[in-house]
């Protein structure tokens, strides 16, 4: 079958695409034909080695896909020969033809979602899920400021705050960016490549600061906007799309008796997965209704992964990019 392969840990233009033997799902492993797979930023940071999970090489990255299930390992239930899924493998492994995944790291997917959109529906929403309602415990009425807001996984947490009821300030690069922010619900804007983003922020606000912030950006963003939390904010980080991991002076969370909280989606799956199902659900019952609209902005060939994972790793995306399979 062919996959993108990973033979020395670098950048993605040494990725290569051969032909390896197909997958045989073990116990507790489901295998699925895969027809499209979504790229995230990980993906760069997984390819260069730098990621939490280092598997040995030669390996296939990707951590997203949808597709059908061929067959399923000793011990799986719940899934079928046939059935739509979704999934998101711990380890890698999206990037080609078949994949397996762990049964606890696949789930079902409903007719109202096409392969292309289930691909870059799980990780994007079930990360700002996670981090907005399970971690952060956003309400109604409140200020929630997305970093980011443009990107895969920013617009979601735009969509998804206002689906919250909450107040959304969209914070990204380019007027065209923000554009799309707006479209997807955003209350208010602000381009931080030309304007003080905390002084935006104290001018929207009216002095009183921000519920809850949504950070998957870091560097030179995060310390301004700790300071802009409103007391008993909480500050949700998710990643550090700028490359600097910032180092933050504690006695700013004492001082707004303020909260700073990892939001890590992927082991909360197989710590709670009925809790996981259970938010799952909500989403596609959202997507059903119409209150979520995954925005594709763009789809590759399997060829072209390198090029697909450089464009999201260099931030010059908007939405969501997906790797198209076969679907």
């Amino acid at each position: 079958m062919r996959a993108v392969l990973c033979t020395t840990f670098g950048a993605p233009g040494e990725l290569v695409i051969g032909d390896i033997p197909a997958p045989v799902p073990a116990a507790g492993q489901v295998l699925i034909e895969v027809k499209a797979a979504g790229i995230n930023f990980p993906d760069s940071l997984f390819i260069a080695g730098k990621y939490q999970v280092k598997p040995p090489l030669p390996f296939v990255p990707g951590l997203e896909l949808a597709g059908v299930v061929r067959a399923v390992g000793e011990g799986v239930d719940g899934f079928r020969p046939g059935q739509r899924v979704a999934a998101h493998p711990e380890s890698g492994g999206a990037f080609a033809e078949q994949a397996v995944v762990s049964a606890g790291r696949v789930f079902p997917i409903p007719d109202t979602l096409d392969f292309v959109t289930a691909a870059g529906f799980l990780i994007t929403y079930g990360t700002s899920q996670h981090a907005l309602q399970d971690r952060g415990r956003l309400r109604p009425g409140e200020t929630l400021l997305v970093l980011g807001a443009a990107g895969g996984i920013g617009l979601t947490a735009v969509e998804l705050g206002k689906a919250m009821g909450a107040r959304v300030i969209a914070c990204a690069s380019s007027a065209e960016k923000l554009a799309l922010c707006r479209d997807y619900g955003a209350d208010e804007t602000i381009d931080y490549s030309r304007e003080d983003l905390r002084a935006r922020v104290k001018a929207l606000t009216e002095g009183r600061g921000l519920d809850v912030v949504y950070d998957p950006v870091g560097g030179p963003y995060t310390e301004p906007m700790v300071r802009s939390l409103a007391r008993d904010g909480r500050y949700l980080v998710l990643g550090f799309a700028a490359g600097e991991i910032p180092k933050i002076p504690l006695n700013l969370v004492l001082l707004k008796t303020s909260a700073i909280v990892g939001a890590y989606w992927g082991p909360s799956i197989d710590a709670d997965p009925e809790h996981n199902a259970a938010n799952l659900a909500q989403l596609y019952a959202w997507h059903a209704q119409g209150r979520l609209r995954p925005h594709i902005s763009e789809t590759y060939p399997l060829e072209q992964a390198a090029l697909a994972i450089e464009r999201v790793a260099s931030r010059r995306t908007r939405g969501k990019v997906v790797l198209v399979v076969d679907a």
